[in-house]
């Protein structure tokens, strides 16, 4: 699946990371928040793997879900470079 990453500072050198279909608009629920465009049109696949700190298969039950994922309170980045 092509997707576009977007990535937001959360305080204390922490970085969570939201994950749209490519070209998708950013949600309404997260307009009102700093996300950054991070990487653009990205091959995410179910390999079992960590995505930008997001388990794949819990980020695509988040996309089917919500319509994106985003990295969980305690899965987030202490590098800001995932």
């Amino acid at each position: 699946m092509k997707v576009d990453v977007y990535k937001r500072p959360d305080g204390e050198g922490l970085f969570s990371y939201l994950v749209l279909p490519h070209e998708k608009p950013l949600p309404e629920e997260v307009t009102n928040t700093d996300w950054q465009l991070h990487e653009r049109d990205v091959d995410f696949e179910r390999d079992g793997k960590r995505h930008f700190t997001l388990e794949a298969e819990d980020a695509f039950m988040q996309i089917g879900e919500k319509g994106y994922a985003i990295t969980h309170l305690d899965q987030r980045s202490g590098d800001g470079a995932a």
